[in-house]
């Protein structure tokens, strides 16, 4: 119980990687099938999660065999492709997908985002299975860069290390 206690005078407000982990902590994904599906749309930054989700999962023991990469044209297709894997590939424990949406003008980017978290989660639930929430809304490209490889990390890296976590939970439950 003492773990969870925050100990708020302490606290490091200044990390700067997001991305940092205990790799001791990570299950092996020595067992598991995952596909990576990534939008095209801000490819600069797409790309560096990908590579990022991509080296995690193989870090940590996913055999590169059994990590599936599909391109979608952009974020708003996540929700649908997240569906389809899951519907047609059975075999998937998790699906990690990876977009990114930068704030413009117009609310296209409150719809785009709200329409694709709310997706995500609901392919998770109807699958059963893991779908990971690896996309950056961000302000501007500079905070998308910090994010993607940069001084904050990468978001991949994230994802990955979050689909390693839940499939091993989804196994302990199963």
């Amino acid at each position: 119980m003492d773990k969870c206690i925050i100990d708020w005078n302490n606290m490091d407000n200044k990390k700067t990687n997001l991305s940092d982990y205990d790799p001791t902590v990570i299950p092996s994904g020595a067992k598991y099938r995952m596909a990576i599906v990534a939008a095209e749309w801000n490819a600069e930054i797409t790309d560096a999660m990908l590579h990022g989700a991509y080296d995690t999962l193989v870090k940590h023991g996913v055999c590169e065999d059994n990590i599936m990469v599909c391109r979608v044209p952009g974020t708003f297709e996540l929700t649908s492709s997240a569906d389809i894997l899951l519907t047609k590939r059975c075999d998937l424990d998790a699906v990690i997908c990876i977009g990114c949406v930068i704030q413009g003008e117009t609310r296209h980017f409150d719809f785009i985002c709200e329409s694709v978290a709310n997706g995500l989660a609901n392919v998770s639930i109807k699958h059963g299975k893991p779908v990971i929430f690896s996309v950056l809304t961000t302000n501007d490209m500079e905070q998308a860069r910090e994010r993607s490889g940069g001084k904050h990390g990468n978001k991949g890296v994230e994802g990955a290390v979050t689909a390693l976590k839940m499939c091993a939970f989804n196994a302990l439950v199963c």
